[in-house]
């Protein structure tokens, strides 16, 4: 009888704990007793999105010089670094001008031996003027004597202006700054023998800047003066707005792309930088959301909604398609209208159909 009653007890309990398992499990986001969740919500208005593209644009100088030599010769005298600053007229480097400086002497020397000749020609003339007058000497030789004077002026101005020509030509070997502004690569070392096509150096003013953007020939059509224009850095963040002041009337030939051009001004670009440049083609309104507002499942994007039911919230998942970032904001192509409740906090802890509690 006893064995009895302790076989009735332990299947009693069997049965309890297997009831037990069978109940079904609270859904997730229900409190006890169905208590709504507080969430925060924004309703979906239409905002301003472009419609844009973004290409690889390089910073420019209007000012920009590339010095090459004029003249050739060794250098001697290298005397400033890369990065430095300069002043318009700053003697950057000086190529070897012995020899030149020997021809400017030998110059000078054969323009005094023109003057001496001219002069004497000079008074030469004034004599056989007077002589003339004075029925001493014939006409023939005052015309002589005139053309004797004539053709030394003339050899004596054509060695003035040799001579001029000549410490010109020195000048060039000083290489000085075109303008202000900053020193480029410095390619070249002492003593290195340099001639028209060897590069110097590069002098840059940077300011008046301008990106240079080309843009694929399939967009000629849209590509116009006053098309706005973002510039960004590496990691997308917005460094300036500007718009385009010039579109060249031709495609170029290695790049099969139209240049335009937009003019900037941050103090955070330089010349010869790469940024990216963001053409805005058009603006139209359409519906955006927080970044932080949307979840990502198996490769679809969804969003949670308040939705009403039987009087109270409940969060929908909804799918959305999804466009540009507009700043913390996505642009919603489809899946959302005007006026919905879109979730943005507690997303993590939600489910299709968990009750909510908008607070606004």
């Amino acid at each position: 009888m006893e064995s009895l009653r302790k076989f009735a007890v332990g299947t009693f309990c069997i049965a309890s704990l297997l009831t037990a398992c069978s109940k079904p499990a609270q859904p997730a986001g229900a409190a006890a007793g169905g208590q709504a969740m507080p969430v925060k919500t924004i309703v979906v208005e239409p905002q301003p999105v472009p419609r844009s593209d973004e290409y690889v644009s390089t910073i420019k100088s209007r000012r920009s010089a590339t010095i090459n030599p004029q003249v050739v010769g060794n250098l001697v005298s290298i005397d400033v670094r890369s990065g430095d600053r300069v002043k318009a007229g700053q003697l950057m480097m000086v190529i070897d001008p012995l020899r030149q400086e020997a021809t400017v002497d030998s110059q000078k020397a054969t323009e005094q031996q023109k003057l001496a000749v001219y002069e004497y020609n000079q008074i030469e003339v004034e004599r056989q003027r007077k002589l003339y007058t004075a029925g001493v000497t014939s006409r023939d030789t005052l015309d002589q004597a005139e053309q004797a004077f004539r053709n030394s002026k003339a050899d004596y101005e054509s060695s003035v202006a040799s001579r001029a020509t000549q410490e010109k030509e020195l000048a060039y070997y000083r290489i000085r700054a075109p303008f202000d502004g900053i020193v480029g690569d410095v390619p070249v070392h002492l003593g290195d023998y340099v001639s028209a096509s060897t590069l110097l150096t590069t002098v840059d003013e940077n300011r008046d800047l301008e990106a240079y953007i080309y843009v694929p020939t399939e967009r000629a059509h849209e590509v116009h003066v006053g098309l706005g224009v973002d510039i960004l850095d590496n990691s997308g963040k917005q460094i300036e707005h500007t718009a385009v002041n010039f579109v060249s009337p031709q495609v170029d030939d290695q790049l099969q792309g139209i240049l335009a051009k937009a003019p900037v001004r941050s103090p955070l670009l330089r010349t010869e930088q790469l940024v990216k440049a963001r053409v805005i083609w058009s603006t139209t309104p359409a519906p955006t959301v927080p970044v932080l507002a949307v979840t990502r499942l198996g490769g679809q994007t969804f969003v949670y909604v308040a939705t009403g039911q039987d009087g109270k919230f409940v969060a929908k998942q909804r799918a959305v398609k999804l466009g540009d970032t507009i700043g913390n904001d996505y642009a919603v192509q489809d899946g959302l209208a005007t006026g919905d409740k879109v979730i943005v906090s507690g997303t993590q802890f939600l489910v299709d159909g968990a009750p909510v509690k908008p607070l606004g």
